[in-house]
């Protein structure tokens, strides 16, 4: 099944994707709990609807497990070369923000001071039943679905930030995009590899001129090995979205960069159309426009330490 949320005619529904017409679920259907469920709605073609993320996330952790980008990136943010031997451990992730999830045609605001503003070209699995110490052949069972995810980053804020030593905060937090579709996994099987990985082929746009093309099966990681890595010691719940992490060989700006030594193609700016599209589950294609000024905060007070 493909699974849309869109609006037409005023109204906010949950649909059944087919042959670019869509069919209303019934009211209330939640997209993680649709596989089944039989259309009520006649058909609407996909031109008259607007179509909406497919799901409002729980959570949103966002994986690293493209090893080529983690080249690439790391050469361009920090500077560094190689790949951290931290790095192959674990499918390491960070959360972020499930309400900066914008649509698959969405606009996308610059974030409040960036000047360096990137891509970056994944697909999320999407959990669909409650597991806590999942082990990876479990975990399969636990993935409903698929869609395209659009991790949008401010490159300048994000360098700036990672020097504390946290990680990605303002650098991440203003927008991602999930679509057009949830993408339930049964659809997906036939690209499955005997490794359990999908061969999924992605290419990325930027007005129109593809800057970046891998396979989905370039990851370390597979997606049921990520689940089960996100539930050890606690619980992934119906809702909560898994993304990739960036794919290689252009899957955004700033490895580009790295690999090049100079930024080129150029940051993003208003007016910038980003298309991403993976094989098996669809395309998104967002404008940059202009975003909002920060508001001030003041830099940290250099105390001079009391104690009580």
């Amino acid at each position: 099944m493909r699974l849309a949320t869109y609006v037409h005619e005023g109204r906010r529904l949950r649909g059944v994707v087919e042959d670019g017409v869509v069919r209303a679920l019934p009211d209330g259907t939640s997209p993680v709990e649709a596989v089944g469920v039989r259309p009520v709605g006649p058909a609407v073609p996909l031109a008259e609807v607007r179509l909406l993320p497919p799901l409002e996330p729980r959570t949103v952790r966002d994986f690293v497990t493209f090893e080529e980008h983690v080249e690439g990136v790391r050469r361009s943010v920090d500077g560094a070369a190689g790949v951290p031997d931290a790095w192959y451990d674990a499918p390491t992730f960070y959360f972020t923000n499930p309400y900066a999830v914008l649509g698959p045609y969405d606009d996308v605001p610059v974030p409040p001071g960036a000047q360096v503003l990137d891509f970056e070209l994944e697909v999320a699995a999407v959990i669909g039943r409650e597991g806590r110490d999942l082990t990876p052949e479990q975990a399969r069972d636990h993935i409903v679905g698929y869609t395209v995810f659009n991790d949008w980053s401010a490159r300048d804020l994000q360098s700036r930030e990672m020097r504390v030593g946290l990680g990605p905060c303002k650098g991440k937090d203003t927008a991602a995009t999930l679509g057009p579709y949830l993408v339930t996994a049964e659809e997906l099987d036939a690209y499955r590899d005997a490794e359990g990985f999908l061969r999924l082929a992605l290419t990325a746009e930027v007005n129109g001129e593809v800057v970046g093309k891998d396979l989905l099966s370039n990851m370390s990681w597979t997606f049921e090995e990520m689940v089960a890595y996100a539930s050890r010691g606690t619980v992934v719940r119906p809702g909560d979205v898994l993304g990739s992490g960036t794919c290689g060989n252009g899957g955004c700006l700033a490895e580009l960069w790295g690999v090049r030594g100079r930024r080129e193609p150029p940051p993003l700016k208003p007016g910038d159309t980003v298309t991403l599209t993976v094989e098996g589950i669809g395309t998104t294609s967002n404008t940059v426009v202009p975003g909002t000024d920060p508001v001030p905060i003041p830099a940290a007070r250099r105390r001079t330490r009391e104690r009580p």
